[in-house]
């Protein structure tokens, strides 16, 4: 089993779960969060004052998937989450040991 994890632009949510879905993902956990990469971030106007804007807001989604689709997963974000600007965002996975269904009492992969 594996953790997917993509930090994303706000506006490719709907996308991203959208083709989430259609490979067969039945679950995610969505956050919002601010942050930064090569971009550092941009400078805007308001009321004729310029400032900084340091943190970019940002949607981070984790998904638990079997280990075997972890590709089909990763290529469904990246298609749906691409616009080819800078600030796209990234995409991390990690290995995960466990999972428990509270309801149930499942684990591992029948848990997922």
């Amino acid at each position: 089993m594996k953790i997917v994890m993509a930090v994303i632009k706000p506006f490719k949510l709907e996308e991203v779960r959208d083709a989430l879905t259609a490979v067969g993902v039945h679950g995610l956990t969505v956050t919002e969060v601010k942050g930064y990469g090569r971009q550092k971030g941009h400078t805007e106007i308001y009321r004729g004052a310029e400032y900084a804007v340091s943190f970019l807001p940002k949607i981070k989604i984790e998904v638990a998937v079997a280990a075997d689709v972890v590709e089909r997963v990763i290529d469904a974000i990246t298609a749906a989450a691409r616009t080819g600007q800078i600030g796209d965002g990234k995409i991390f996975v990690s290995p995960l040991d466990s999972a428990v269904r509270i309801r149930t009492g499942e684990k591992d992969a029948d848990a997922l």
